[in-house]
């Protein structure tokens, strides 16, 4: 099962990550999910199949944030103008969180 994530481009995992992330694309932004999507690597990380371990799938917005200005026009120095490529401040672990 490791080997099969490790190729990505494989015609069957091609297929699998389409249908999957359609599928997540359909459930609510917060959802439990009944079983890990990789129980090997879950594993890894500490889970176990019993009872008082949970999976939820958080769906995080990805990449920059744009400023929220009229019209694009920032005022004051030029040092705090920035619009389109601002970084987020917290991570997206404790965002999910």
């Amino acid at each position: 099962l490791e080997e099969l994530w490790r190729k990505k481009q494989s015609d069957v995992m091609r297929f699998l990550l389409r249908v999957r992330s359609w599928e997540y694309r359909q459930l609510s932004a917060i959802h439990r999910a009944s079983r890990p999507s990789r129980p090997d690597k879950a594993h890894m990380l500490g889970y176990k199949a019993k009872e008082g371990f949970a999976i939820w799938r958080v769906r995080v917005v990805r990449g920059n944030r744009k400023r929220r200005v009229a019209k694009g026009i920032c005022y004051g120095k030029p040092a705090t103008s920035g619009v389109k490529e601002m970084k987020f401040q917290r991570t997206l672990k404790s965002v999910a969180k």
